[in-house]
């Protein structure tokens, strides 16, 4: 990829896709680090729904785990522990809601408020202190959320790879100590990766993708959410939406996956252009959910369209199609859950707010200081009016 390219994927990623999307008549487009994407709207639903484009495993899951069954396993397991793990993430959101200074840094706050509420989902209290630790700071330090800068990547690297040692020596103990129902997530990977197929580092490597597929969706969302709410309502006054509509409208405006991806199992004429078997394509979730022909001013951000019986196009912010994100209603509800204890009885305002993303894994918002102080009772009454 050519500098100026990664210059301007650095400085904002999406008005980037938006500009090439614009200077491109074709239906799909070629991306400028290798690959296509398919930039109208109508063919690119087709793409993620059609079984003929959605054979064999998912690209998210690579090598490490090939085999569609064992990744449809996964998916459920881990979408079942999460399930259950709600009212537990919602015991413990409160206090750790309350415990956030008057003025703290995000996006690195949201991302440690909810590892605190996940934490005993991702590794059960009776694990080893240890790896509990080291899980900890994983999560503090940009393994969990992959950090945008270099400096910040080469640090969580390390962290990264004394995890990885300890969960593989967590998993030796886990598999000559076989338990029944999973206690969290590392049982739930473990109960569909078989002993003689799967080495135990190659598990501990899946659980950590599956904590970061866990961790930086909702992270992320919860981020942009209190962000966009922030920036578009800036008066000492209660936010005059429903925490559920500045969710899907914060993750419609700002949808942290990048690109979804498919993989041609065959030879196939698209929107006008032959690919060969192999060649991926992809889908930009952004694209889609700005789309002027199928939204109402999709460059606004506004809470209040999802109270609005139209103007609504193709949303997939967790995906579409066989390939969605299995976990995405749990993921949903943890993200309004958090967001409704974040502005309970308090304003929220910020300083530094940026409404442009910052590449990582997906769009993540920019740095900005959230100020969460509380609503006094006369307008918090005068609020609920």
């Amino acid at each position: 990829m050519r500098l100026g390219v990664r210059v301007r994927l650095r400085q904002d990623p999406l008005a980037y896709i938006e500009e090439l999307s614009r200077g491109s008549t074709a239906e799909v487009m070629r991306l400028p680090w290798g690959g296509w994407c398919v930039r109208d709207t109508e063919l690119a639903q087709v793409l993620l729904r059609d079984p003929e484009f959605n054979v064999g495993g998912s690209v998210f899951f690579g090598a490490l785990l090939p085999d569609r069954g064992a990744q449809v396993e996964v998916g459920r397991a881990v979408r079942g522990l999460l399930r259950e793990g709600v009212p537990s993430y919602r015991a413990v959101l409160g206090e750790a809601v309350a415990g956030l200074p008057v003025v703290s840094r995000w996006p690195g706050a949201g991302t440690r408020l909810v590892y605190r509420c996940l934490a005993d989902v991702l590794l059960h209290p009776g694990a080893p202190d240890g790896v509990r630790a080291l899980l900890r700071q994983a999560a503090h330090e940009g393994v969990a959320v992959r950090a945008p800068y270099a400096w910040q990547r080469a640090r969580a690297e390390v962290v990264r790879a004394r995890l990885v040692g300890a969960l593989a020596e967590e998993v030796r103990r886990r598999r000559r100590r076989p338990v029944g129902e999973p206690r969290d997530l590392l049982d739930a990977v473990l109960a569909v990766c078989p002993q003689a197929e799967m080495a135990d580092r190659a598990v501990a490597d899946l659980y950590l993708m599956m904590f970061r597929a866990i961790m930086s969706p909702v992270s992320s969302s919860l981020a942009w959410s209190v962000l966009l709410g922030c920036l578009q309502h800036t008066r000492a006054a209660p936010w005059p939406w429903p925490v559920d509509h500045v969710v899907r409208e914060a993750v419609r405006h700002r949808p942290v996956p990048w690109m979804l991806g498919r993989t041609l199992p065959r030879a196939v004429e698209l929107g006008g252009t032959v690919f060969e078997a192999g060649e991926l394509l992809s889908v930009c979730p952004y694209l889609l959910h700005h789309d002027g022909r199928h939204w109402d001013a999709p460059d606004v951000f506004r809470p209040e369209r999802w109270a609005e019986s139209g103007g609504h196009g193709p949303y997939v912010p967790f995906g579409m199609g066989p390939f969605s994100c299995a976990g995405a209603a749990v993921a949903h509800t943890l993200l309004t859950e958090s967001l409704a204890a974040l502005t309970d009885q308090a304003f929220l305002t910020v300083a530094g707010g940026d409404a442009r993303a910052v590449m990582s894994e997906g769009n993540a918002p920019r740095p900005f200081v959230l100020h969460r102080t509380p609503d006094p009772p006369s307008a918090h009454q005068m609020g609920r009016r």
